[in-house]
């Protein structure tokens, strides 16, 4: 007999994967439209929303990404003119990033990265709907953030058992 729970477990894992996949279609028609990844938009939509001169540490916080792939992406974004960098006057260890008027056009001609029948159907609830959905996503998100440091210890021994192989 399975453990209470094991089934609605295994149906959000399914619902999980379900999204991980569309998100990923989505991803790859968005990348082929404009050019750019959701990293690389994440990033994009945090400098502008977080104002001129953010840095990259307040980037990463805010898009969820680690500071080595916000330094990266805004390599990327910089090269293609979206983003401009520049040393802080009063700290030379500190860069700032702005967004540059080509970046600006590139995030209003974006789609939604979800798909506009996603963005139609979500506003179409009734804002108690929507506040308890944005709960169980926020919960169920931060259940998975908690089980990080675990994966990555388990994964490190796994690496580590490996290579004594």
């Amino acid at each position: 007999m399975p453990e209470p729970g094991a089934l609605e477990l295994l149906d959000l894992q399914r619902s999980l994967r379900r999204i991980a996949h569309a998100t990923e279609v989505h991803s790859r028609r968005i990348d082929r439209q404009v050019g750019l990844s959701l990293p690389q938009l994440s990033v994009l939509s945090c400098v502008r929303d977080l104002g001129s001169g953010v840095t990259s540490r307040a980037i990463a916080a805010a898009a969820h990404l680690s500071p080595p792939t916000v330094v990266g992406i805004l390599d990327k974004l910089e090269m293609k003119g979206m983003i401009r960098r520049e040393r802080s006057h009063e700290d030379r260890r500190v860069v700032h990033a702005r967004l540059t008027e080509i970046g600006a056009k590139a995030l209003s001609a974006y789609p939604m990265p979800a798909g506009e029948a996603f963005r139609t159907a979500f506003l179409a609830l009734d804002p108690e709907e929507r506040a308890r959905i944005l709960h169980a996503f926020h919960h169920v998100a931060g259940m998975m953030e908690t089980a990080i440091p675990q994966l990555q210890t388990e994964l490190e021994a796994t690496n580590a058992g490996s290579a004594l192989l």
